[in-house]
């Protein structure tokens, strides 16, 4: 239909034609269309399919805490990595192949009836830094964002899921269908603050392989818990080296300063970020000995393993909230991938950098360019501070 419909565009401009040139150009767009169309035809054929199976395979992975990333229904990179050290945590031979497994027994999917109270994590959420330091809560900006964080799920499959429902429009009573995985509820998080150390952890041993973007769990030589994360990028690469966590919190704020994010060098101006699931770093910070890096939650779980960060690790916030109680302070994290690349030497401004650290004077402001708005006084309560 396609073809006989470019051909008929193409036929009738031939007549109007002022040139050999110009019939021959279009005679080559006839040609071109007509190769084109079937290698899409052809693609459309290769596209991956949601299969219950691979739902069941993914919540399964899920459920054991070798994280497949967001549950979509399709086989993909990070489900097979999962599986892999799945086998290698059980023995198994490592195919990436889902024999022998109990998927029978997994029921893929349930409902879920929107609540009254989930309300209260629905709301406006600034998407500047200005403007989120007004504010003191960064909510999810719709039902939706609340259900695939919470089913730990790609909207497009709640869509898939959900055939003709308007998911852009929900309300308190609606009823549906979702990943029947363990759920992600924001709202039995604790209050701002460390959580409890727990000595028995602190010989487990979290090593992270940055060109494979997965984080792993050992206690001894048992590989307990896998995650897909997104370390840094080529010029603010996730720190290569032997590291140790000195805390984790829970619902952190975060100091967002564009000169730590840009260079990794801090600077006086920044703004303070409130806590809450749209928050930069999620809702979880665990924190390194290396100032400035830590494992993290994010306010974008659909592209983890997917993108680059600023130099820590972020994951799904479903992920990092049940990987934190399996942690503790003091415990050893082993990073291993490229370290950033080696700089030109700037003595001058090391010099200029270092003299401004030892006295308080203002940022120098170039020509025609205003100064940056003054932070607003925060509230004098205990805050934690991470980036």
């Amino acid at each position: 239909m396609l073809l006989n419909r470019a051909w008929r565009d193409v036929s009738c401009a031939l007549p109007f034609a002022k040139s050999f040139s110009m019939k021959n150009s279009a005679l080559a767009l006839f040609a071109a269309l007509s190769l084109s169309i079937p290698s899409a035809r052809a693609e459309m054929k290769t596209r991956p399919v949601i299969t219950d199976a691979q739902v069941q395979l993914q919540i399964f992975l899920d459920g054991k805490l070798f994280g497949p990333g967001k549950i979509d229904g399709l086989p993909g990179e990070f489900t097979t990595k999962a599986l892999k050290r799945y086998q290698l945590a059980n023995g198994l031979p490592e195919t990436g192949l889902p024999e022998g497994l109990p998927l029978e027994t997994i029921t893929p999917y349930t409902t879920y009836t929107i609540q009254q109270g989930d309300l209260k994590f629905i709301g406006d959420c600034p998407t500047s830094p200005q403007e989120q330091a007004k504010v003191k809560y960064l909510p999810y900006d719709s039902l939706l964002e609340f259900l695939t964080e919470r089913f730990h799920c790609a909207p497009e499959f709640l869509e898939h899921l959900n055939p003709g429902v308007k998911l852009g429009r929900l309300k308190v009573g609606d009823v549906v269908k979702v990943p029947n995985v363990e759920p992600f509820k924001i709202e039995e998080l604790g209050e701002p603050g460390l959580i409890p150390e727990v000595p028995e952890f602190v010989t487990r041993v979290i090593t992270v392989d940055t060109r494979e973007k997965m984080l792993d769990l050992r206690e001894g030589e048992k590989l307990i818990a896998s995650l897909p994360i997104t370390p840094g990028s080529g010029s603010l690469p996730t720190p290569p080296g032997t590291w140790r966590i000195v805390g984790i919190a829970q619902q952190p704020t975060f100091r967002w300063d564009k000169s730590v994010l840009m260079t990794g060098v801090r600077s006086e101006n920044f703004y303070e970020l409130p806590i809450g699931p749209n928050n930069p770093v999620g809702v979880m910070w665990i924190g390194l000995n290396k100032p400035g890096i830590g494992i993290h939650g994010t306010n974008n779980p659909q592209t983890i393993g997917r993108a680059a960060s600023h130099g820590c690790m972020r994951t799904a916030n479903w992920d990092t909230v049940r990987l934190s109680k399996l942690l503790t302070k003091g415990m050893t994290v082993i990073i291993t991938g490229p370290a950033a690349p080696k700089r030109r030497a700037e003595p001058e401004r090391r010099a200029s950098v270092a003299k401004m650290k030892d006295r308080p004077v203002q940022k120098a402001i170039p020509v025609a360019q205003k100064a940056p708005p003054a932070p607003a006084p925060a509230a004098p309560k205990k805050r934690f501070f991470f980036f």
